[in-house]
């Protein structure tokens, strides 16, 4: 039995994937998180076989959970699961010890697949993102994207700044102090060329790092 748990901030996604998998043989869903912070709580508690850690959430979100979660339960395997499937998120999430990588839109079979193949210890990209991405480097299209030279905490600190977190919240949650959070605000600037949080913001919903709820 695989054991599974469900990391989303939307309830409908979880519902969701809680009842395919409820109807499936083979896993047993062993609890939910709304938040990266929980998520890392929920599963040092739980320990599950496999985590479907959305990436786009509220908080330090799936990229640092995944990390954070990697670091202290190295045999847990994670599928990074979001809407988009043409961003630099991939190999954000490689790095940060992600096994998995599906999107939304994926079809119930291929989400199982990718379970039955990431609790296996093997990893799993899916086909929609796999063949953009070759595409992409093959073509040398990757190269025009401007969040391709981020490090991994730059690309956290511009997720939280564009969710419009606060200084303040986003030093806590990445045990940062605020100078250093306001230092990595304007490496950002610089990187991307931008002056404000708000021509940030723009630049990320144009490339679809985030949700446009707006």
């Amino acid at each position: 039995m695989i054991r599974v748990l469900i990391v989303d901030d939307h309830d409908l996604v979880r519902t969701g994937f809680k009842y395919l998998l409820l109807g499936a043989d083979g896993f047993e869903v062993v609890g939910e998180a709304t938040s990266g912070e929980q998520a890392v709580e929920v599963a040092t508690q739980l320990k599950p076989d496999i985590i479907l850690m959305d990436v786009n959430m509220p908080g330090i979100g799936g990229i640092e959970a995944t990390r954070k979660i990697r670091r202290l339960l190295p045999h847990v395997h994670i599928i990074a699961v979001t809407v988009h499937s043409d961003t630099p998120f991939p190999e954000q999430l490689r790095d940060a010890g992600a096994l998995g990588y599906i999107n939304k839109g994926a079809s119930e079979h291929e989400l199982l697949q990718a379970m039955r193949v990431v609790a296996s210890g093997k990893p799993y990209v899916a086909s929609s993102v796999s063949q953009k991405i070759t595409l992409a480097r093959l073509n040398g299209i990757d190269t025009d994207s401007p969040f391709n030279d981020l490090s991994q905490r730059e690309m956290q600190v511009l997720l939280m700044v564009t969710q419009g977190q606060k200084t303040q919240a986003i030093s806590d949650a990445l045990c940062l102090s605020p100078k250093t959070v306001s230092t990595y605000r304007h490496r950002l600037y610089e990187k991307l060329g931008v002056e404000t949080d708000v021509e940030l913001t723009h630049l990320v919903l144009r490339y679809g790092l985030i949700e446009n709820n707006g």
